[in-house]
């Protein structure tokens, strides 16, 4: 999951950097509490870090280490420049609402419910003005596929975030399964990593050009 060697992950363990217990001697490991420590952490991790998180869960998945998982997942119905939502939780329930217009959506309910309870755990906001709003379960009775949403808003919202800063660039994601999630959360903030790129998405001026840069972003990431 990690990416990383027996013994970097026993320093982290030493430091009390990653959840784990020891027993006779030995550190255990509780998958859902690394599962549930990653998504928290994965937004304030260095490129490194991310790339090989990003390493560890092509591995676990089994799939081509060069393979598109962002991509396949913008659809233009679920990409707007113009949020018009003023808080954190009416934002939310705007995401979700785009999310539904992909068709993908089986219990919009559900989905709300399950980001707004994320949030009250943690933020989801990192730096420069991102969030990635995602549910802190997997989905799978609530939606159909993987879904994701990119959105943007000229105002700037309250979310939390660890600078201080106002948020205006949101990526709502959700998945069926903890692995496609983990992945999906790596890649992108690999992608979002890159200022310059993050940058030209916020100058951005129509759906269609923040998709075709999120695409050729993505492209450079995993060559």
């Amino acid at each position: 999951m990690l990416g990383s060697d027996a013994r970097r992950v026993e320093r982290m363990a030493q430091r009390e950097e990653i959840p784990c217990q020891k027993v006779g001697g030995q550190f255990r490991f509780n998958r859902a509490e690394v599962t549930e420590w990653l998504q928290r952490t994965v937004g304030g991790m260095s490129d490194e870090h991310l790339a090989q998180v990003d390493a560890g869960m092509t591995e676990q998945r089994q799939t081509p280490q060069d393979e598109m998982i962002i991509s396949p997942l913008l659809r233009i119905e679920a990409v707007t420049m113009n949020l018009g939502s003023r808080t954190k939780d009416s934002t939310l329930r705007e995401l979700a609402a785009l999310a539904e217009r992909t068709g993908l959506v089986l219990s919009s309910r559900e989905l709300v419910e399950a980001v707004l309870h994320r949030e009250e755990l943690h933020s989801t906001a990192i730096e420069n003005g991102i969030a990635i709003p995602h549910p802190r379960r997997p989905l799978p009775y609530a939606i159909a596929e993987p879904i994701l949403v990119v959105a943007k808003t000229t105002q700037g919202i309250v979310f939390g975030a660890p600078d201080g800063r106002l948020t205006n660039l949101f990526f709502l994601t959700a998945s069926q399964d903890d692995r496609h999630h983990l992945h999906i959360l790596a890649r992108l903030c690999r992608m979002l990593y890159d200022e310059d790129f993050v940058a030209r998405l916020q100058d951005a001026e129509t759906p269609r050009e923040m998709i075709e840069l999120m695409k050729d972003r993505e492209i450079e990431v995993v060559s």
